[in-house]
């Protein structure tokens, strides 16, 4: 297995992904980001290149990806056709841009099954949220799910962790009867926030009692109760499991700044959750790691750190004092004009800067974890011994 520097998957077509201004889920985002990578020294790029629709059928119903095909032609349809999700608006060429998403996700993981790469990193993808027969969230297609059953279809064993701050519901419903996946979601809770699913019971199909780990946190949590939850769960998890591939969805829409949750986290949680992610791909998978990018709508304060760190943590490199004065200079006014600024000067934000979290809000959390650890470690012992 190579482990050489982070694979990035980034090309033009990855700004085709676009719902128009002003959505939240908008690809000014690459713009920042992808310019904060190379200012680190990431130079090893992949260009997305759309897959094929038998690809998409793997996972999409067949009468799902025409209606998607049809829409990219005519949008203005939507409403007659039964496409009806407000979040996720279609827009002209909506199914090569949806499809070039998920041909970055498989062409990383490609290189990861070939050996060729350990880590790669698709920070547009992560499209979780979409179902087999519709779209949710701004998720056309699931190139997650649909790289999980390439791996799957490949023999492997597929740890999925998801740390957005919205439930990995799409992902989470397509693996539900494969014992073979396991899930591992940390969100805001769904009595709070979009999908409105993700609770403690739920946890896996018949079959599959235990591979779904849903970790609802309270609004308000910040970087302690969500780093015991990360730090408690997902080692413990995949120790039992056994994986031999690990694939992540690191939105970065639970930090304190991002519009769309109600999450208080920091940067210093999104580095933490990144450098012990990388240990779990070197303990359990030789190191396999396909990571993707998926939420988060700060896109100059927040986005481009997030995106940093698990490049970071995937070069095995620390994290740098300061942000380069350069990147900052050349985003200062763009972010300003957003209503983003300042620019932060730090990769991890002060620790004074995120409000702790309120006493009963953490002992909910505790008891959240305990509950899913009992159940899930029990089950995962009997099946995997």
């Amino acid at each position: 297995m190579a482990h050489g520097a982070p694979l990035v998957v980034y090309g033009e077509r990855n700004h085709l992904y676009d719902f128009g201004d002003p959505h939240p889920f908008t690809p000014r985002r690459f713009g920042p980001g992808m310019d904060l990578l190379r200012e680190l020294g990431a130079t090893d790029f992949l260009a997305p290149e759309p897959v094929a629709d038998a690809v998409l059928r793997t996972v999409h119903q067949r009468h799902y990806v025409d209606l998607v095909r049809m829409l990219s032609d005519y949008p203005e349809a939507a409403a007659d056709s039964g496409f009806d999700d407000k979040d996720t608006p279609p827009f002209y060429d909506m199914h090569e841009a949806a499809a070039g998403v998920v041909g970055g996700t498989v062409a990383a993981l490609d290189r990861i099954l070939a050996g060729e790469v350990a880590h790669a990193f698709h920070p547009g993808g992560g499209l979780h949220h979409a179902m087999p027969g519709r779209a949710g969230g701004f998720c056309v297609y699931n190139d997650l799910a649909i790289s999980i059953r390439r791996a799957r279809d490949a023999g492997h064993r597929v740890l999925y962790v998801d740390v957005d701050a919205h439930h990995g519901d799409g992902v989470e419903l397509i693996s539900w009867d494969d014992p073979l996946v396991q899930t591992i979601s940390i969100h805001e809770t769904g009595l709070t926030l979009f999908p409105g699913t993700g609770f403690l019971e739920d946890r896996g199909g018949h079959e599959a009692d235990g591979s779904a780990v849903n970790i609802p946190m309270e609004p308000g949590t910040s970087d302690a109760s969500w780093l015991d939850a990360v730090q408690r769960v997902v080692p413990a998890v995949a120790a039992a499991f056994k994986p031999t591939l690990l694939v992540t969805a690191q939105g970065a829409d639970g930090h304190r700044l991002d519009p769309l949750s109600n999450l208080s986290l920091s940067t210093r949680a999104f580095d933490a959750t990144s450098r012990l992610l990388d240990e779990i791909a070197h303990r359990h998978t030789e190191g396999r790691w396909l990571a993707t990018g998926a939420g988060g709508y700060d896109v100059y304060r927040v986005v481009p750190r997030s995106w940093a760190l698990v490049w970071l943590a995937m070069a095995h490199r620390d994290v740098p004092a300061a942000i380069p004065e350069t990147w900052r200079a050349r985003w200062a006014d763009e972010a300003a004009r957003r209503g983003q600024a300042p620019l932060p000067v730090a990769f991890l934000d002060d620790p004074t800067a995120t409000p702790g979290e309120p006493a009963d809000v953490a002992a909910r959390n505790r008891a959240t974890v305990d509950a899913a650890l009992a159940h899930t470690l029990d089950v995962l012992a009997q099946r995997h011994g």
